[in-house]
Order: C-alpha cells, then structure tokens, then sequence
C-alpha cells in the first residue's frame, strides 16, 4: 500500500497495494483479500523492511520524500513471477478506480473513495508505476474477470498484472509515485525523486537520512532494548504530518482545486489533531521549525480554503473524527515551541472564527459543535467543554505571544476558565449539566473514550486553581493515587490509561501537589511496564506519532505540559545520559536511571536548583542539566 498512516485507530487509505507471487496469475484477484498475509519479518528498521511471504518471495522495501522502491526476490526454482497492483482496491470502500498498462514495465491509474473510522474520505489518488525490466505477459483484472493483454480497466475490484520471466534472474525492482493532482504529476514525482537510482542506491540514501534525523536526539544506555523502544518511537513520532504537494509544489485544496505552494515550501497533511495537539506538534517543532512551520501554513491554507480549521485531516477531507478544537493548540504550540514562519494574522483570524462564531464549518464539518450554548452558557458536554476550554486556553496565549493582541488574549483566557462551570462541588468531580436547565447529569456521561477520573485533570493551563478547589495538595495526590492503582485501563473503567490521550498529561500533575516524587515514580512504572520492543509494545494506539511521542519525552524527563506555553514539567530522565541537537545547540541531560527513579539533586549548568518547571528558552540554545536519582524517594525534592 502506498499510504496507509501510521497508527491510526481505524481502517483507511491503503490505495493501490501491490503483491508479488511465485508463478502465473491462474485466476482474478477479485478484492486480494483471499491472499495470505506475509509469513515471516526478515527486517524492519527505519526506511528499511523486508518481509518473507507465504510462498517463499522476499519483498525488500524503501521509500524516498515522494515515492516508494521495492524489490521482489522470487524463489530460486521458480522460472517465473507476477506482480499484482491493486487499483480498485483498497483497505475501505472506493467509488471509482482505473488503471492503464502503458508498456510491458509500466502502468498508472487512480483511485476515488474511501472512508475513515466510518466518515468519507472522498479524495482522489493518482500513481504511476515502473519495473526495472520489462515483463513477458501484463493484463488486467476486474471482479472474476481475468484477461492477458487486456491494457486498461476501470472501476472497483480493479487491478493490473506483470508476469516476468524469473529463471536466471530472480529479482524484480518496482517503483512507484503518487500524486493527489494528477497522473503526471506522479509520474514528475517518480523521475525526480528516484533520479535513475536502483533499489540499493535508494536503501543506502535512505538509511543514511534517517540516521541524520535519527541522531538528532543522542541516548546512551547499556539496554538495547531499550534503545530500540526509544528510538522507535523517535522514529515513528516523525512519520506525520507527511509531505502532500508534488514535486513542482502543486497539490490539491480543501476546495478540490490545484493550488501551488511557494518556492522553497511544502504542503503538508494527516493532521491527527485531538491525539497530537499533547505531544507530538511540539517535538516536531523543537527540531524542526522549518519543516513545522510549513506544517502550519498548510493548516491555514486548508483552513482558508475549506471554511475552518480541520480537527483531523486525511488528504484534503476533513474527516469530523474525535472532538474539540485541537488544531488552535497545534498552532499555538508550533509556535510556542519555534516553528513561527507561517501567516500568524491569518492563523489567528481562523481560530477566532471557529471559537466565536457559531456554525463556523470546515468543508461540511462543525468546528464547535454545540458552540453557541458554551458561549452564551459557558457549559457544554463535559469533555468537549474541556476540550474548547484547552484551545481558548491556547488562543489566549498566541494572541498575546504571536499577534500582540492583549484584548483579545484576556477574553480567551477568561473563556478558559469555563471548567468552572462544570465542577460540581457536592461530589467534587467534573461532570455535565443540561445545557438548557444546567441541571446535573450522571456524573458518568458524556466522557469520550475515558471517564470522569481521567478527565478531571484536563485543566493543565489552571492546575493550581483546580488542586485547590479539590481541597488542597494533599487532597489532589489521594486521588491521583486511586487513579494510579491501574495503568492500563479502558475507556468505561475508573484508573488511568496510558494507552489513550486524555491522561497523557497527568503523571506531570504530581508536580502540583505535595508529592512530586511520584511523578517520576509514576513515570517509570509507565516506561517499565507499559512499554516494550514487541509487536504489541504500545499500550494504544500510536495515533500517527501521538503516543510514541509521549515516549520521548517521557523518558527523557521533560513534558510540554500547558497549551501554549513553551516549557516543560520536569521528572527523572530513563537514561543515564540524553542529548538533543536542537537547531541552535546542544542540550545534554545526564544522571538518569530505569532503576532509580526519585530524583535527589538537579543542577543546570553546574548551578543546584530545586523546581519541577523549566523553559523551553532556557533549553533550546544549549544547556547542561545534571540529575542525581536514588532508588529511594527523596519527599522533598521538588517542593
């Protein structure tokens, strides 16, 4: 498949996927669904996997910025191989698909469809595909109709074959380009990006960009394994937003129209908003301000062009998936965290309107729904309030940060403060109320994927105020301890869930109370036993880089904690010794451990401090920090 997300919660995309096998094609491949699934992974790391399927082929596979290289080893006996590329098929539903063999080693087409986690995604995907050698037979197939020779065909349950002659030369090299213009605009992307290269040319360049990017955060540890935790999710934290425009800067609007992006930038989507907004914005950011800027200069053009800010982006649809406004904390965070070239006025323009005006819709997709209840009112549902009340929040702060707008800035702010609202002090929890009586409702409802637990402590921009109103520090840890008597909950249980958004944050909230320790505590329990290199080695979800994300700065002991604002609650680094190569210096953090978590001293730049807080301006060009950590509790650290 050439562009299944990395992830996501629910099937999608998966456009055009190709299979190679062992022999001649004898029948259609109708859907491909009746295939087997490939046998064995010889390999997977960064730009590099190569997998064993059922019947013995070894498919090796790489990808470059805009196109993917495969090379097929068909099994020594076997005097010949077929390739079957999937045009009217793919892992949701397509309207419409065609595909065209333009020469015995070529063949292009497109896709129209699909959906996502149920909602339509009704983009249109071109490609355009090259062997390394010519084939001995090529033909097509739609529902059970198989015909040799045949060249084009067009419609769902659609595809095309290439049956090569194997015996002396086992190995087959496959390329292919896509672009959600145009067939020639793949095609322009296919000459470019592969420049003549072969499979190992590209592996080699590949595996050597990776590297690059990979090394820009340095761990020193003596478990491999967990290296190989860390630096996969370093990996796959950096997969999303993925390149969108062409080669020649074209690329399709959230209006359905070409447009072209400016010399020397490029547009971006698969903008997971609600899962990305709390981790993964603010990583990109950090290292790559070039890159997030352009990020978020797609955001404002997508919003610009289709009415709104988009909550969760696929292609050029807005998908309506999950609730709240993130894409204002994105934005806000980028910017927050550096990545500042991008029209600021326009993104500000934008998030007012959503915030403000209701009916606001990007494409045919609320941004607020329920808006005008949570402005005339100050309620609304109990998650979605604390949703829009984490992006006021954020408003707040890039319209004083960015645009200088003070006004403004203070009338979001206040806004922010709708949590209060929801707090019901007779139970002393979050919970609804009818948003026309303002009666309470079960204090169960209304929770998206999680519960009232986990959701109380979604007020990370005003955790001092809500400690207090809970009855003070020693109150606020109680109930974090109950939370923290289970890590791996699921949405309908009372415990905390590492494997889901909501709670991403609340291990930090110890730093509010009278126990920091347990922070770090709490961490390293999370790291330890929630976390391995297996296959099912994520609690959840990875949300495109959302959870992996959460890693990283989990176990380098730094969370960007407040929507908005750049800076970090501070916890026991994992590992004895981090450095990160930001654009303009170095930070190294040192005296880390997996088997002593409390932290018992912390000296930034040789000076003894004492806080659980620290800024991104302080980090960012360039900064020793020194922990010393114990395996027993220090209690008076960090207060």
């Amino acid at each position: 498949m050439v562009n299944q997300m990395s992830g996501a919660g629910c099937p999608h995309m998966g456009n055009f996927p190709v299979l190679p096998m062992s022999g001649r094609l004898a029948r259609s491949p109708k859907d491909m669904d009746s295939y087997k699934s490939y046998k064995k992974i010889i390999k997977a790391t960064a730009g590099d996997l190569s997998i064993q399927m059922d019947d013995s082929v070894v498919c090796h596979i790489t990808a470059s910025r805009r196109s993917g290289i495969a090379q097929f080893v068909f099994p020594g006996n076997a005097k010949e191989g077929t390739v079957i590329i999937g045009a009217g098929v793919s892992s949701t539903t397509l309207s419409n698909a065609f595909i065209k063999i333009t020469s015995p080693s070529s063949c292009e087409g497109y896709a129209q469809g699909g959906d996502f986690c149920g909602y339509k995604t009704d983009y249109r995907i071109y490609f355009a595909a090259e062997f390394d050698r010519p084939s001995k037979e090529q033909g097509t197939w739609k529902d059970g109709d198989l015909r040799n020779g045949r060249t084009q065909i067009g419609g769902t349950r659609t595809g095309g074959y290439f049956t090569f002659d194997t015996d002396g030369n086992n190995a087959v090299e496959y390329k292919v380009a896509i672009s959600y213009v145009s067939i020639e605009n793949a095609k322009e992307n296919l000459r470019a990006d592969n420049r003549n290269r072969d499979y190992r040319q590209v592996l080699a360049d590949t595996r050597s960009e990776w590297n690059k990017q990979l090394g820009k955060i340095e761990v020193l540890s003596h478990d491999n394994d967990k290296l190989t935790q860390f630096y996969t999710s370093w990996y796959h934290a950096l997969i999303h937003p993925n390149l969108f425009s062409d080669v020649n800067g074209q690329y399709i609007g959230a209006d359905f129209a070409v447009h072209q992006m400016q010399q020397g930038r490029d547009a971006y989507t698969t903008f997971s908003g609600w899962d990305t907004y709390r981790t993964q914005c603010q990583l990109l950011a950090m290292f790559y301000p070039k890159e997030a800027s352009d990020m978020m200069q797609s955001a404002v053009d997508f919003a610009r062009q289709a009415g709104g800010y988009g909550r969760w982006i696929a292609a050029n649809i807005e998908t309506g998936i999950m609730q709240g406004d993130p894409m204002p904390i994105i934005i806000s965070n980028t910017y927050a965290f550096g990545g500042r070239d991008f029209d600021l006025q326009t993104a500000y323009e934008y998030m007012k309107k959503g915030a403000c005006i209701p009916g606001t819709c990007s494409q045919d997709v609320e941004v607020r729904p329920g808006l005008s209840n949570y402005l005339n009112k100050g309620v609304e549902n109990a998650s979605l309030c604390l949703e829009y009340t984490s992006s006021d929040y954020a408003i707040g702060q890039f319209a004083l940060q960015a645009v200088k707008d003070a006004k403004g800035a203070a009338s979001f702010f206040k806004k922010s403060m709708n949590w209060k609202n929801i707090y019901d002090s007779s139970t002393r929890w979050l919970r609804s109320r009818n948003n026309h009586t303002l009666q309470w409702k079960d204090p169960n409802q209304d929770w998206r994927e999680a519960t009232k637990e986990n959701y109380f402590w979604m007020v990370p921009y005003d955790l001092k105020t809500l400690v207090d109103t809970l009855g003070g520090k020693k109150e606020a840890t109680v109930r974090l301890d109950t939370l923290f008597r289970k890590l791996n909950a699921g949405y309908d249980d009372h415990y905390y869930a590492a494997g889901n958004e909501p709670d991403f944050q609340v291990p930090w909230v110890y730093n509010w109370t009278d126990c920091p320790y347990k922070a770090s505590q709490t961490i390293h329990r999370i790291l330890g036993s929630m976390f391995s290199s297996h296959n099912d080695g994520l609690p959840g979800n990875d949300d495109c880089g959302a959870m992996s994300a959460w890693y990283v700065f989990a176990s380098t002991g730094l969370y960007p904690m407040i929507p908005g604002v750049a800076g970090f609650s501070i916890s026991a680094p994992y590992f004895e010794q981090i450095t990160f190569h930001f654009p303009k210096g170095d930070a190294v953090i040192r005296g880390g451990s997996q088997t002593k978590p409390y932290i018992h001293e912390m000296k930034i730049n040789g000076k003894r401090v004492n806080k659980t807080w620290i800024d991104w301006q302080d980090i960012n060009h360039g900064i020793t920090i020194d922990y010393t950590t114990s395996s027993k509790a220090d209690k008076k650290w960090g207060l």
